[in-house]
């Protein structure tokens, strides 16, 4: 009996240890697409043998990363981690916006592995957006760092992050993905050069920085041409986009069920088939509008015996006054309308009492849904029209050889660099973006209209610039223009004037518009100062 408690008591204390160590039981290898496995205890229906019995479910196998991505993941530990680190040397806001940066590379790397998994949705639908969520928030979450950090001293290196970010764009370009890495590196550069030309006899860490980040583009663009090198490429057999998504964020629902599973799991039956209506008469015809006639319409003969009434039929239509038929009054038909009788209830006079209809008017369609038209650079008399542009021309920046009397008017262009070679009346640009416009001298002036991240540079004279919803524009003055020129900004941001310096070797000086304007009431009169930040 001794020896049964003693035997009893050594069993008790192996199973404990046994049910101790079961929890760290985990799968030595880990999915490396960050699905984590899922421990054998988790894969075992209700009721179902745990020895390995027919009614066990099997485990979900971690399947490996495809080549593609892969190398992307080598592109993020390698020259992504070092400009997060140099980054991290200068610190600050600089520091802060690499971080921001890494988690954007982060959000295309979830983007990439949900087209491995998922068919291509819809560029136009909502299933399509959402997929490309993560991204777009953290990539406008580098750019708030920068605009809402204007006033410091770092505010090109931050320019420089925040023009550049677009690379990561190159997803959506469905023919030549580069090019749009390109472009961002060449927006990218514009505040980047400066940042090397401003320390490169101060600190070279500054500049080193900068060198780092140009290097992304340069292995961005290699992996493009490797993986993707005309569009992005989903997988055709693959299941709706947000169900990959779901996978990829719930890893710990992604078990496979064998049938003998589903079966013994204890979930609902299905459901009983749906009842047969061969034999059943067919449902009777329902009656116009809803409402029940007293009268078959099957039965022509009635229809023939209502024009058979004669002058009764006509007896409840109202007579037209003589001095509204248009026949005996030719003034009548010179006109657009003919008077109204007589009203005879408020319903029917709704529309004339107004003067128009109140039908609700059609919205216009949005940019991106419109018919995309061809370019176009023609002259109509004294008139260039420059229209559709979306980059530049195969020959390179697009030149216009202008006279006095010539006006330039530039619309609906993106991404072109326009030279305007002699002295012309006046420019206007309307609807552009991201367009460089390099004049020799105008008689008149520039009026730049709702066309963000517009640049100019004037080499002659230029009387006048007028800018109206204007979101980040870029001046290069001559020093003939330095005395003559005039600047009028309505609801603009970002708008920066460069001065040449005191001579030829010297860099130009960066000077921003006012943009806060703090009015006063002092003596009954309104005084109107420009708000200054200091520090």
């Amino acid at each position: 009996m001794n020896n049964l408690t003693t035997l009893i008591k050594r069993l008790e204390a192996a199973t404990s240890r046994l049910e101790d160590m079961v929890p760290t039981i985990q799968d030595p290898s880990a999915a490396s697409n960050g699905v984590a496995s899922l421990p054998e205890s988790g894969l075992t229906a209700p009721g179902a043998d745990a020895r390995g019995g027919p009614a066990s479910s099997p485990r979900l196998a971690p399947t490996p990363l495809p080549p593609a991505i892969d190398d992307f993941d080598a592109l993020i530990n390698g020259d992504v981690k070092t400009f997060v680190n140099m980054s991290e040397e200068i610190g600050g806001l600089v520091a802060e916006q690499s971080a921001a940066v890494l988690r954007a590379f982060a959000a295309e790397r979830k983007f990439l592995i949900v087209t491995t998994k998922a068919k291509k949705p819809d560029i136009q639908s909502p299933v399509y957006m959402e997929v490309l969520k993560d991204l777009q928030s953290t990539m406008g979450v580098v750019n708030d760092i920068r605009e809402a950090n204007r006033a410091s001293p770092l505010f090109k290196h931050l320019s420089t992050v925040s023009e550049g970010i677009g690379m990561l764009s190159w997803v959506a370009n469905e023919t030549k993905p580069t090019d749009t890495i390109s472009e961002m590196l060449t927006s990218a550069q514009y505040f980047g050069n400066r940042v090397i030309q401003d320390y490169k006899e101060k600190d070279q860490t500054h500049v080193q920085w900068a060198q780092t980040f140009y290097r992304i583009f340069k292995s961005l663009v290699g992996y493009v041409k490797q993986h993707h090198p005309s569009g992005l490429t989903w997988n055709p057999n693959g299941v709706d986009p947000l169900q990959a998504i779901e996978e990829i964020n719930n890893p710990d629902q992604s078990v496979i069920r064998s049938p003998a599973t589903q079966s013994s799991a204890g979930g609902p039956p299905p459901p009983p088939p749906l009842p047969k209506f061969d034999n059943a008469p067919p449902p009777p015809p329902m009656p116009p509008n809803g409402v029940p006639t007293s009268r078959s319409p099957a039965d022509m003969g009635a229809v023939f015996d209502e024009i058979s009434r004669g002058e009764a039929v006509t007896s409840k239509l109202r007579k037209v006054d003589p001095s509204s038929q248009t026949h005996k009054n030719p003034s009548l038909r010179a006109g657009s309308s003919v008077p109204s009788g007589p009203v005879r209830s408020d319903s029917q006079n709704s529309l004339s009492s107004h003067g128009k209809s109140t039908l609700p008017s059609k919205k216009p369609k949005p940019e991106s849904m419109r018919t995309k038209k061809p370019p176009k650079t023609e002259l109509e008399g004294n008139k260039w029209l420059i229209e559709n542009y979306d980059g530049n021309p195969p020959e390179g920046m697009l030149e216009i050889n202008a006279s006095i009397s010539h006006s330039i008017l530039v619309s609906r262009c993106t991404k072109t660099a326009i030279r305007v070679i002699g002295k012309a009346n006046a420019i206007s640009l309307d609807n552009c973006t991201q367009v460089s416009l390099v004049i020799d001298s105008l008689v008149s002036s520039v009026d730049v209209i709702k066309s963000p991240k517009f640049e100019m540079q004037v080499l002659g004279t230029l009387p006048t610039i007028m800018l109206d919803q204007v979101g980040g524009a870029a001046i290069y003055l001559s020093r003939e223009s330095l005395e003559v020129t005039e600047v009028f900004t309505s609801k603009c941001t970002g708008v920066n004037v460069n001065l040449p310096g005191r001579t030829e070797e010297d860099d130009y000086v960066e000077r921003a518009l006012p943009e806060q304007i703090k009015s006063v009431v002092r003596d009954g009169v309104v005084v109107s100062e420009i708000v200054e930040h200091a520090g």
